[in-house]
Parts: structure tokens; C-alpha cells; sequence
């Protein structure tokens, strides 16, 4: 079936019991063999260096395979006669001890259902199953391998900051119980002792079937082959949902409609509809990313007539493509809500990476928190470039505190880090986000170390966002009351919209002299608001007025 998916014209062989692999001394998949013609072997190794662990090059620096093809064709010496084959270790089966003090069923499984079945699984993103003997006994040495060396289960946080709900850490006794096990023949045991399996939701990493699913519109969207040195730009997909109510979003994710050409998905909101600048956080889909549900009582709130605008980033692969992605949401009840969630994010969007360094280091701050409020996750975001990187809150009534510490940022795994227990952020707090880039021609996925890299949406340019979930009390402000300028201060600019709306009777997104009258803070200053002097406050007026008085010194 491999061959007659793939199209593939030279001959296939499976060699059961590994009779060939062990003729030669194969070791890894894929390793190849070059023979002459008189069968002596005179290259062995990998194809080209474009894939390397943990990293896939945009091209390969050198094809060996093919010069030492080519060498030979014109009767020459290989150059490079052996070089080291990266992948997947070729299992051996080794003789069961069936005296061993660990076996699959009573200690592995339950190993394996705790940090590995979330991904390995059928229809994730892992390249194989973990979900039962027969699926895991061939992938021992492998899996041994892997975990020793602490590439999986994939986690970058240091452990000397911060606790976080979702790490995947394995213990030393973990990685000891996984050793001995494939020591011994990756024994079975005795199946009655297998834990019970984790019970998922076929298709989501959502605790049920989603309340309700959009698509990011009503046709698949083409992927081309190959869109040259720019990519494709991102794209923009707008939705209506028709929300005639406002809806309070307690578990959402985005999901790929073609994982092989899809590299991420953000969903956001737009309560001033299609087309409308201001815009809230909603969802998303990222390598790596894995889902958690907010605190009890908590959730996300899209406002009634919001408009949904998925931006998509595409990555071709060399064939045309067909996408159709789309987000679910399992809904709140609005009167169980305590607290609301937003995701805000630090970010800078300024700095120059220098060419042929590493080392170097830029920042983005989150400015003093409106608010009380609690911080729940955080999510790093930086490109092929991405060193390190570090949150630390400073606080207006103690000393600073690191919250995150990545020391090896890795673009394949974009983890969203969920702390056990939300950080409280008195209001004044700022948070300060480090980054460390590496340009240098040492890191292996650096697509171009010669170039000054700036911003950009592509992959080969960076990016510098430090992404954080705060939730907050609904009840922060009285909604009958009237606005004062301190509590227009501690507002979100959504926050200001939505309460706003309440006095715009004819619903046509302005406000007049008359709407405003139950407003003094508006009513007052009617004519500084009203720039274009129409008579009416339009929205980004608003936002021109609310930015002026968010960076007033206290």
C-alpha cells in the first residue's frame, strides 16, 4: 500500500526479521546503501542533511547521495563515503526475560498513558500509536532512546521556575523503568494488569464533541506547490457565527483541515464586525500546541455580532493542496461565569538581528496591568531564530519573579505553559518578556545566517510575542452605573465597547450628544473626542481618546 500510495517505481523488498538490515549493520530508517557493480558497498548514510533532529532546513547544504551517485557514474572515488544516518532506530527483537521486574502491561502502559497517548494516537499529530502492546513492542529502542535523551515527551520549561498543570517531564524513575524494560525484550506481562485507557474525543483534544463547529468558510481553500521565496501571504478567512447573544466560550480549538500544509491558525473576534480593527483572541493551532480548560467558572465571551476571522499561514510542500479548517467551541453557561478570560500578549516588533551572532537578546514588556487579576498560562513565540526565552512579572508591592524560563526554545513545539496554580497580578504589575536569538551558522535551522532579520510573518523572518492568558471578575465594573475616568483606566478597550453599546439606541455604532447624556465622562468631553467635528463619537475616535487616557501618568 506504501508503494502504490507514494507512486514509487523502483523495487521493495520488507525484510522480516531484519535478515538484510543486520547483513549490512543497518541501523537507522531511512540509511542507504550504495553498492558498485561488483556489490561492494562504497557509500552508506543519509540522503542529504535537510532533516535533522528536531529541525527541517528549508533545503539541504549537501545532497550525499546524489554526489556520491554521481561520483561513481563518472568513475571517480565518493568523496564522503559515510555519513551518519538520522532517524527512527530499526528495532531489534530481543529475547523476552520473563522474570523482568517491569513489564508493558503493569508499569509501561500506565507510563505511556499518562504523558505519550494524548499525541500517540489515532488522528494526532505523533507519527505513530502508543495505545496498545502491538502497537508499541517494534518502537522500544526507539522509545528508550528518545527519552533518555529527553526529546519526548516534548517539555522546555526549566524546572527551577514556575509549576505548570500540563508538564510532561518524565521521572529519572520513568526513564529507569523504560530502560529496563527494553533491556529485557520489552516484555508483556500479564494483560490483566493493564490501567484503564484515557478516553478521548475522536477528532478534538476537547473534553466532549464541540457544542457547535464553523469552518473557515464554506470551500476548501487551494495550497499551491510552490508560492517562491515569499510563501504565501497569510490568509484571512471572516465568518459570521450570528451570535444574536452574547456567548461565553469555555473550551475551544482550532484544527487543520490539512495538518501538511497548515503551520498555524488564529482565531479571533470582531465585535464591530467584518472588517473592524479591534479584535480579541479567541483560539489556536500551532506545532506542539495542546489544549487545557480554563478554571471553573471562567471562560472567553464573544459579544453578540461578532464576526469570526480566521488568519491562516501556509506552508507548501511541492504538490498543490486543498485546506478547509475550522474551530469549535463548547459553550458556558453565562450565569455560572465568575471570571473572564483574555489573551494578551507583550510584544516587539522593532528589533534587528544582527547576522553570523547568537546571543542576542531583545524584549518586550507588558505594561502595568489595569487591574487585579490572575495569570494563567503563557505561550513564547519566536521563529527558526528562537534561543531562549524568559517572563518575569514585576510587581508593585514585592520583589520581581520569574514565571517561565525556556532555556532551549524550539519552533517545532509552540507549548502553551498552564500553571498549576494562577499567579496573582495586583494591578500595576508589569511583565517583562526576554528574548535570546541565534543567527548564528551554528544553529542547524537557520535558513540564512548572512541576513539582517527584522519582523515578518514568514517563518525565515522572526518574531518576538510573549502570549498570556488573565482572567479576571465579570463584575469589575457596574454596568449601571455611570463611567467614571477611573474606571474607563481600568478598562479593556472591548470592555469599553461592549458597555458603550448600551447607550447607542439606534445602533448604528456612533454616538451622539443624546446618547451620551447618562455619560458625564463623554458628555463632557464631547468635543476633544470628536475630532472630525461630525457631531457623532465613532469607534476609533474612541480608541484614539482611550489610548490618550490609558497613558496618562497616574
Amino acid at each position: 500500500s506504501f508503494v502504490q500510495r507514494h507512486g514509487i517505481t523502483f523495487p521493495m523488498i520488507k525484510d522480516a526479521g531484519n535478515k538484510i538490515a543486520d547483513q549490512l549493520g543497518a541501523e537507522r530508517t531511512p540509511e542507504i546503501f550504495v553498492l558498485d557493480h561488483q556489490r561492494a558497498i562504497r557509500y552508506r548514510g543519509r540522503v542529504d542533511d535537510q532533516y535533522v533532529v528536531g529541525i527541517v532546513r528549508e533545503k539541504p547544504t549537501r545532497s550525499d547521495l546524489e554526489i556520491a551517485v554521481e561520483e561513481l557514474l563518472t568513475g571517480k572515488s565518493v568523496s564522503v563515503p559515510e555519513t551518519q544516518a538520522l532517524g527512527c532506530i530499526i528495532g531489534r527483537v530481543r529475547p523476552v526475560q520473563k522474570n523482568s521486574p517491569v513489564t508493558y502491561s503493569k508499569e509501561i502502559a500506565r507510563i505511556f498513558e499518562t504523558h505519550c497517548v494524548e499525541c500517540h494516537r489515532d488522528g494526532e499529530i505523533a507519527p505513530f500509536t502508543l495505545t496498545s502492546y502491538g502497537d508499541t513492542v517494534g518502537w522500544g529502542e526507539m522509545i528508550l532512546e528518545v527519552t533518555e535523551q529527553r526529546r519526548m515527551p516534548p517539555w522546555h520549561a526549566s524546572p527551577e521556575h514556575g509549576e505548570f498543570l500540563n508538564a510532561r517531564r518524565l521521572s529519572e524513575e520513568e526513564i529507569a523503568a523504560v530502560r529496563t524494560w527494553v533491556e529485557h525484550g520489552c516484555p508483556q506481562g500479564n494483560p490483566n494488569d493493564l490501567p484503564q485507557s484515557r478516553q478521548f474525543t475522536s477528532g478534538w483534544q476537547l473534553s466532549r464533541k464541540p457544542d457547535q463547529v464553523f469552518p473557515m468558510r464554506d470551500k476548501p481553500f487551494t495550497v499551491p506547490a510552490d508560492a517562491g521565496p515569499d510563501g504565501v501571504a497569510y490568509q484571512n478567512f471572516w465568518i459570521d457565527p450570528q451570535f444574536t447573544e452574547d456567548k461565553w466560550i469555555r473550551e475551544m480549538e482550532a484544527i487543520p483541515g490539512n495538518r501538511a500544509v497548515v503551520h498555524h491558525i488564529i482565531v479571533y473576534a470582531h465585535p464591530d464586525g467584518k472588517g473592524s480593527r479591534g479584535d480579541s483572541f479567541i483560539a489556536a493551532y500551532v506545532p506542539g500546541l495542546r489544549l487545557d480548560s480554563f478554571p471553573p467558572g471562567a471562560a472567553k465571551k464573544i459579544p453578540a455580532g461578532s464576526w469570526l476571522r480566521f488568519q491562516v499561514h501556509y506552508t507548501p510542500i511541492g504538490s498543490e493542496q486543498q485546506d478547509l479548517s475550522q474551530v469549535g467551541f463548547i459553550y458556558a453557561d453565562p450565569q455560572a461565569i465568575t471570571h473572564e478570560v483574555r489573551t494578551t500578549e507583550a510584544v516587539n516588533t522593532k528589533f534587528q538581528i544582527q547576522p553570523y551572532k547568537k546571543d542576542q537578546k531583545f524584549s518586550a514588556q507588558w505594561n502595568k496591568s489595569p487591574v487585579d487579576m490572575e495569570l494563567l498560562s503563557m505561550s513564547p513565540h519566536m521563529h527558526f531564530r528562537g534561543q531562549a526565552f524568559r517572563y518575569t512579572a514585576h510587581f508593585p508591592d514585592r520583589p520581581p519573579e520569574v514565571l517561565l524560563d525556556i532555556p532551549a526554545y524550539d519552533f517545532n513545539w509552540q507549548t502553551r505553559y498552564v500553571l498549576t496554580e494562577p499567579v496573582k497580578i495586583p494591578q500595576g504589575t508589569k511583565i517583562l518578556c526576554e528574548a535570546m536569538f541565534d543567527n548564528s551558522a551554528s544553529n542547524l535551522a537557520n535558513p540564512d545566517p548572512s541576513k539582517l532579520v527584522t519582523w515578518g510573518d514568514q517563518s525565515w523572518d522572526e518574531m518576538l510575542i510573549g502570549y498570556m492568558d488573565v482572567m479576571f471578575p465579570v463584575s469589575i465594573v457596574d454596568e449601571k452605573a455611570p463611567l467614571t475616568i477611573e474606571e474607563i483606566k481600568k478598562m479593556e478597550f472591548l470592555q469599553l465597547i461592549e458597555r458603550l453599546k448600551k447607550a447607542d439606541k439606534d445602533a448604528n455604532q456612533r454616538l451622539d450628544r443624546g446618547e451620551v447624556t447618562s455619560l458625564p465622562v463623554l458628555k463632557e468631553n464631547f468635543d476633544k473626542i470628536d475630532v472630525d467635528a461630525s457631531g457623532q463619537l465613532t469607534v476609533e475616535e474612541l480608541r484614539t481618546a482611550w489610548k490618550k487616557l490609558k497613558n496618562q501618568r497616574e
